[in-house]
């Protein structure tokens, strides 16, 4: 088993990250890799398939499904990043990640996240104005509308991803080289650091930019179910709450998991707790956001229905 480094003077001599393992025993290790490789399959299986049935069914060519298409490919890189080397390490019962390797982890995990929380705020607006403004929505959300702000999600994910992973990996270690966790992440790089000052300028950063978009999507369902209790008959009640329930589902997923994270005190902070806590934020949304859309939305049903029996002649119309 690696060992890590006593002495880290700088980052120049950082060559490799030792990342935390699931389990110590040979016999967990390959436990382990059977369940996550089984989970991931199936996670792709599920992707794949929302995927198709939005690409291939021309009902579904409207913007609510192209920002659910964008989000399962945000899922599929976000949960890609971190889970095949994780099983990779069990199954061959190592703990090491080179740099590079760990440095792109850090990259797209933030670059996939933050652009999915950025693409759930965009999809708060979408259903906002498609409920509470339906007269407007062609003009609001067109197919124009809808580019510029998936491109504008991808973008800050990017320039938000660049920067923060930049600066993480220009600060020199001092503190060894292994990571407290089963993926490289900016909190867990800056702790081996030899300043914490941008650690905090990082978290009120970050609360910023995920309070500021909390609050637009809490304002946004505040108005949706104002103006869907004023609905005057039932089924549109229904049909509207049914449109919104899945995207609230993921919203509350995605923010709960994080804040468990990251805002947990850590009077109760332990390896190992750390560690389910890790498996539930990066691996469980991205997991079951493919089930909450499907079953929560007759159309998505539908077609994936008829993509998995070969029945594509309903689609094109």
């Amino acid at each position: 088993m690696e060992q890590s480094s006593q002495q880290m003077p700088n980052i120049s001599s950082v060559s490799e990250f030792l990342l935390l393992p699931f389990a110590d025993t040979r016999e967990l290790q390959l436990l382990h890799f059977a369940l996550f490789l089984g989970i991931y399959l199936a996670f792709v299986l599920g992707n794949g398939l929302i995927l198709s049935a939005i690409a291939h069914n021309h009902c579904l060519h409207t913007p609510m499904y192209f920002f659910l298409l964008n989000l399962a490919l945000l899922d599929l890189g976000c949960i890609s990043t971190t889970l095949p080397k994780a099983m990779a390490n069990a199954l061959w019962d190592t703990r090491a990640i080179s740099y590079q390797g760990c440095a792109a982890q850090v990259f797209f995990s933030v670059f996939l996240i933050v652009t999915e929380y950025y693409l759930l705020t965009v999809m708060a607006y979408d259903r906002y104005v498609a409920i509470c403004k339906p007269l407007h929505y062609r003009s609001l959300v067109g197919s124009r509308a809808c580019a510029q702000m998936a491109a504008a999600a991808w973008g800050s994910g990017f320039l938000y991803s660049v920067l923060h992973t930049a600066n993480t990996f220009s600060l020199p270690l001092c503190h060894g080289n292994a990571v407290d966790q089963f993926f490289c992440e900016i909190p867990q790089i800056l702790k081996l650091s030899c300043s914490h000052a941008y650690l905090r300028e990082l978290l009120v950063f970050s609360l910023s930019f995920v309070f500021g978009c909390f609050i637009f999507i809490v304002l946004s369902y505040v108005q949706i179910f104002r103006a869907v209790l004023r609905m005057p008959s039932e089924q549109g009640r229904h049909k509207a709450f049914s449109t919104c329930l899945s995207h609230l589902a993921v919203v509350s997923l995605f923010v709960s998991t994080g804040m468990l994270a990251y805002l947990k005190p850590a009077s109760i902070s332990s390896p190992s707790l750390d560690l389910v806590v890790a498996v539930l934020y990066s691996v469980v949304p991205p997991a079951v956001n493919p089930l909450i859309y499907s079953m929560r939305n007759q159309e998505l049903k539908d077609a994936l229905k008829r993509l998995v029996t070969g029945d594509v002649s309903n689609s094109k119309t």
